[in-house]
């Protein structure tokens, strides 16, 4: 079981600190790779620590899951924590995430989406990113950007 469900059978609703991680993946034309869930945003691939797992661990095992594709070396951009990283979900679960954002150009594989988890994945140019990107996702990513500067 996920260690967040596992979490959830105990205190319901309630606001917990979720860790994870999400990587931005680029291709040789430093477009990134960006996943359509189910809700229509589009986000970095990504996800929540299980237990005895480090940041790094958590974003390779999610990247493979969700693309089919294999990270090699990853660099940590930041990690992003504190009160503008609450959210409250649809069903009512509230939590403040803890997200170690890495970057990479390092991938092995062929993209293979896990269609349980998105509708889609697609590179695009930094310049020109879908307007249904995540506000936290863009801010990541424009954090990047600034860094290449």
């Amino acid at each position: 079981m996920e260690y967040f469900k596992y979490l959830r059978q105990h205190v319901g609703h309630q606001p917990i600190i979720l860790p994870g991680s999400v990587v931005i993946m680029l291709n040789e034309e430093e477009e990134v790779l960006l996943q359509k869930r189910h809700n229509g945003n589009w986000g970095l691939p990504g996800g929540l620590m299980d237990l005895g797992e480090s940041f790094e661990e958590v974003a390779k095992r999610e990247v493979f899951e969700e693309t089919g594709l294999v990270v090699g070396k990853l660099n940590l951009l930041n990690v992003y924590s504190g009160s503008e990283y609450y959210l409250k979900v649809q069903n009512g679960d509230e939590l403040y995430s803890a997200t170690a954002v890495y970057y990479t150009n390092d991938i092995r594989g062929n993209l293979t989406i896990d269609y349980s988890e998105s509708k889609d994945m697609k590179y695009f140019a930094l310049d020109n990113l879908p307007d249904a990107l995540t506000h936290t996702d863009k801010g990541f990513i424009e954090a990047y950007i600034d860094r290449k500067k």
